[in-house]
């Protein structure tokens, strides 16, 4: 069941739009779901479809169609690397190699102590700061170097 808190945020999102678009909300109810949860189960795909109306497949489908929702518990701090054609011509691949080796987990996985989810991403539209990563879709980090990605991790460690 949706918390209270989620449901009161869901609720003042509602007030944005016609009474009659209630789905309109439906991508600030996952977010607000993940940033309670960490991640966004069946269930609660299945709850927000309920209190906006939706089909539940509806629901399924937005949170598939993005790569900012969790839909398995990805740590902590997740980790999104943005492997699109412009970042990977200014070095992802080696940001993504760099990420294996340092964390020991590969796309989708989880480190062992739960810090730190990695996860692929689609263009995030800042190519000029390639390559590049967000984490937990909070905070965009860019032109990253392996020094700099292991002061983001040691400052996210301390966390």
């Amino acid at each position: 069941m949706l918390s209270e808190q989620i449901q009161v945020k869901i609720n003042r999102e509602l007030k944005k739009y016609p009474a009659d678009q209630k789905q309109s909300a439906v991508m600030a109810a996952l977010r607000f779901v993940q940033d309670e949860k960490g991640w966004i189960s069946d269930d609660d795909m299945a709850e927000i479809a309920t209190y906006l109306g939706m089909a539940p497949m509806a629901v399924y489908e937005v949170a598939t169609f993005y790569h900012m929702y969790n839909l398995k518990p990805m740590g902590k701090h997740t980790i999104t690397v943005c492997t699109n054609l412009s970042c990977t011509l200014c070095g992802a691949g080696d940001t993504v190699a760099y990420l294996n080796a340092k964390l020991g987990i590969g796309f989708n996985e989880v480190t062992a102590d739960g810090k730190f989810g990695l996860r692929e991403g689609e263009c995030m539209g800042a190519c000029i700061d390639a390559p590049l990563f967000t984490i937990s879709n909070k905070k965009l980090c860019g032109r990253l170097t392996p020094e700099k990605i292991d002061e983001i991790l040691a400052e996210l460690s301390k966390s």
